[in-house]
C-alpha cells in the first residue's frame, strides 16, 4: 500500500514509511535515513530520463532508494558497507516488488562511478567522525577514513561528464568538486541540488 501511494504521487508519512522495517531499524530513521519528501524531492531532480542509473552513496537501510525507485523511472543502486543492512533493503525490494532498484554490499571506493548518471549523498562518511548515534558497532569511527572517503568522492565526482547532477543531504560539501555549481535548495539549506558545469 505504501509504495502504490507514492507510485500515485501521494504523500506517505515517515513514521508510516519507517514501520516496514525492523524496530531497530525503523528506531534509527530519524538521524540515519532519508526522510519520505526529502528522497521525492531528489529523486525526481536526478531522474531526467526513465531508466537513469541513480547511485545512493551510503544506502543505510535502502529508504532512499526505495522511495526513489518508487516515485520516479530511474533505476536506483544503492551502494553499503553493513551487509545486514544490504539484506534487509533487498528483501523490502523483492517483498513489495520494486525492480528498478538494486543494493550493492561495498565500500565507497570498491564502486566506479562511471557506471551511474547521478549522485545522492545523504553525508554518510560522517559517522567517522560523529560517535553521538551509532548505527552499530561495526563501524570504528576513523578521521582519516573519513577523509579518504570524500577525497574518493571528489575524486570521481570531478571525472564525471558535463552535466552530471548531484543532491547532498545535510553535507559540508567538502565532496562537491568546484566544477558543479548549486541550482536549487530546500529544507533550510540542508538539501542542496548540484549539476556540473565544467
Amino acid at each position: 500500500m505504501i509504495f502504490k501511494l507514492l507510485r500515485s504521487d501521494i504523500e506517505v508519512d515517515d513514521h508510516v514509511f519507517n514501520g516496514i522495517y525492523p524496530p531497530k531499524i525503523s528506531e534509527l530513521a530519524e538521524r540515519h535515513w532519508t526522510p519520505v519528501h526529502v528522497a521525492k524531492l531528489a529523486s525526481e531532480y536526478l531522474v531526467r530520463y526513465p531508466n537513469d542509473r541513480v547511485l545512493d552513496i551510503g544506502a543505510g537501510a535502502g529508504k532512499f532508494c526505495l522511495v526513489g525507485a518508487a516515485c520516479t523511472k530511474g533505476i536506483f543502486y544503492g551502494v553499503e558497507q553493513r551487509k545486514p543492512l544490504v539484506q534487509i533493503s533487498s528483501d523490502l525490494a523483492q517483498k513489495y516488488n520494486i525492480t528498478n532498484v538494486k543494493f550493492i554490499h561495498a565500500n565507497i571506493d570498491q564502486i566506479s562511478f562511471t557506471d551511474y548518471d547521478a549522485f545522492y549523498f545523504y553525508n554518510s562518511f560522517y559517522e567517522n567522525l560523529d560517535t553521538s548515534c551509532p548505527i552499530d558497532d561495526t563501524v570504528i569511527p576513523n578521521i582519516d577514513l573519513y577523509h579518504t572517503y570524500t577525497n574518493y568522492l571528489r575524486q570521481e565526482l570531478k571525472k564525471a561528464p558535463i552535466g552530471t547532477r548531484v543532491v547532498t543531504y545535510w553535507s559540508g560539501w567538502d565532496e562537491i568538486p568546484d566544477s558543479f555549481e548549486m541550482v536549487d535548495t530546500a529544507c533550510s539549506g540542508a538539501l542542496n541540488f548540484w549539476r556540473k558545469r565544467i
